[in-house]
């Protein structure tokens, strides 16, 4: 009985350790996610890219419904670091001056290494 107790009491610290040291999607890892923000080939300078973790479809239009932002740069480049692996989704909302319009739109990403970097354009439409 005694062995018994001491078993199951293994077990369950072994199952605790284990959902403790899994690290969910988010911040904390060492992983990459850029890219560039294109509508068909052209380059969406300056546009706001929004990542949600843990997710592989969108999370819809509005920027409350993400959990963090980053501005792309001249050259349309988006980047966020310091991602841990899983499943993530990217949402990018932008102006295309040689149509004078806006545009977005979004893809899943998944980082399946602690360490790597994921290239991944966002393709945008009007």
């Amino acid at each position: 009985m005694k062995t018994k107790i001491i078993f199951t009491t293994l077990i369950i610290a072994m199952m605790i350790t284990t959902v403790l040291s899994c690290k969910k999607e988010g911040t904390g890892g060492k992983a990459i996610i850029t890219g560039y923000i294109k509508h068909h080939s052209a380059p969406i300078p300056n546009a706001t890219v929004y990542i949600k973790y843990g997710a592989k479809e969108s999370a819809g239009i509005s920027p409350s419904n993400y959990d963090a932002s980053v501005t792309a740069g001249a050259d349309a480049k988006y980047e966020f670091k310091e991602l841990n692996k899983g499943d993530y989704y990217v949402f990018s909302v932008g102006y295309d001056s040689a149509i004078s319009n806006a545009v977005v739109g979004g893809i899943p990403v998944t980082i399946k290494k602690k360490t790597e970097t994921v290239n991944a354009n966002i393709p945008v439409v009007e």
